[in-house]
């Protein structure tokens, strides 16, 4: 997997400015990669490429990569215009980190936050169906014949979801809900959450407990860690791979 990125993207990542504003000092000739200056969008540079801009070489961050038990009523944003609370906001760290994909506002569980575009593009690309596993609270007992349907495929948007494991763990008779494990490969917005209400069911809580091998051991709501290296090459491995 090539570690190289478009230098628009670098330059942002650097903090020295938007990606937006960044296009238009290349073309206008203000950025030099190894002294040499670039004028073409399309450049791409890696991580031992020295970069100028306006005559300023940019600092190069540290890459963090974090792991954390998302609590619910937490956007998975940088930020919000709204002001509700955010993920990175939780985690004591001064670089310009970002959350790895997203949970939904009232989803819990684990996600993981990082400065590494490559990390992040190999940890949500759909192509690399990495299994996610979620713990699910719904408002009726489901039947066999629904959780059949839900682990061959259903149409969504005109688009079939991938096959599924669903495994119940119990029926609350009294209250008519369910709770079940589901594992996917994939994780468009609101899958699981829409796969339910196709079949008129709601989802009560969604709790994500594993992403491939990675678990959330030891960390209550809230807490987080860094990623241990041996953690970052397994996973970059399964990405790569698809074997856990």
């Amino acid at each position: 997997m090539s570690d190289k990125i478009r230098l628009q993207k670098a330059i942002a990542e650097s903090g020295y400015t938007s990606r937006r504003k960044a296009e238009v000092l290349i073309t206008n000739k203000k950025v030099k990669v190894n002294g040499v200056t670039v004028s073409e969008l399309g450049t791409k540079v890696g991580p031992k490429d020295e970069i100028m801009v306006n005559g300023v070489v940019l600092d190069k961050e540290e890459n963090v990569y974090y792991l954390i038990n998302k609590p619910k009523g937490v956007l998975s944003s940088v930020s919000d215009d709204r002001n509700r609370p955010v993920i990175v906001d939780m985690i004591a760290d001064e670089n310009r980190i970002y959350p790895v994909g997203r949970l939904d506002y009232n989803t819990t569980g684990l996600l993981m936050l990082t400065n590494d575009g490559e990390f992040t593009n190999a940890m949500i690309h759909p192509k690399f169906e990495i299994n996610k596993v979620y713990d699910v609270v719904l408002d009726k007992i489901v039947t066999v014949a629904m959780i059949k349907k839900l682990e061959s495929g259903i149409m969504l948007d005109n688009y079939m979801t991938l096959p599924t494991r669903i495994k119940i763990r119990n029926y609350d008779k009294n209250k008519q809900m369910t709770n079940l494990t589901i594992t996917l490969r994939e994780g468009r917005n609101r899958q699981i959450k829409r796969m339910f209400e196709a079949l008129g069911v709601t989802v009560v809580r969604l709790h994500r407990k594993q992403f491939g091998f990675l678990k959330l051991d030891g960390l209550d709501i809230g807490e987080y860690r860094r990623l241990k290296p041996f953690e970052l090459k397994k996973l970059m491995q399964l990405a790569e791979t698809g074997e856990e």
